[in-house]
């Protein structure tokens, strides 16, 4: 039984993958705004119901690996040891994240760039976003003490966090020629220097 499961699971991601690469196949051809979802699921060579089954509609198609990414971020913060402080908790996640990523698929960059010119796929970037924010919050939240104000240090700890991640990503689609690593830990460094 768990081998069937297992195979199952497998052809789950493997379609997931396939309507998320033939998404920004599309948008990178055509612009995000001419994609629809029955391109996308003729692309991908399956039904619109089946594209149904795995996004809501295409926006999501064209975020899944930037989700992926950022919930991977979300683990190695949440496996940093408890009573690590919340900062340098965020920066070591950070920084093994963004060693991970060295090896960055094309598609991912393309889809950074196509973000950056098209203002509603950035709308629902930052609605997106939004949701995940609020799951480092609560991470963040459980690591300090029960006071009045770890409520609001938590969402400006996590706020602060993803804003610098997303700077550090920018400029290094701008400039690929420093590592993302590099960026990250120097976007970091920056908000706690004087």
């Amino acid at each position: 039984m768990d081998e069937t499961v297992g195979r199952r699971e497998r052809k789950k991601a493997a379609t997931r993958e396939a309507l998320h690469r033939a998404a920004l196949q599309l948008a990178a051809e055509q612009g995000p705004d001419r994609v629809t979802v029955e391109a996308i699921a003729d692309a991908a060579d399956v039904s619109r119901r089946t594209f149904s089954n795995y996004f809501a509609n295409k926006e999501e198609a064209l975020f899944h690996a930037d989700l992926v990414r950022i919930r991977r971020l979300l683990e190695l913060v949440h496996a940093q040891p408890l009573d690590t402080p919340p900062w340098t908790a965020l920066t070591r996640a950070a920084e093994e994240h963004a060693r991970e990523s060295e090896d960055v698929d094309p598609l991912w960059l393309a889809q950074r760039r196509l973000i950056r010119s098209h203002p509603s796929l950035a709308a629902h970037q930052i609605a997106a976003y939004g949701t995940v924010e609020q799951e480092f919050t609560a991470e963040i939240a459980r690591r300090l003490p029960a006071e009045p104000e770890s409520p609001l240090r938590a969402r400006v700890l996590a706020g602060t966090f993803l804003h610098a991640l997303r700077a550090a990503t920018s400029h290094w689609t701008d400039h690929p020629e420093r590592s993302l690593a590099e960026l990250v830990r120097a976007a970091l460094g920056y908000v706690t220097a004087e």
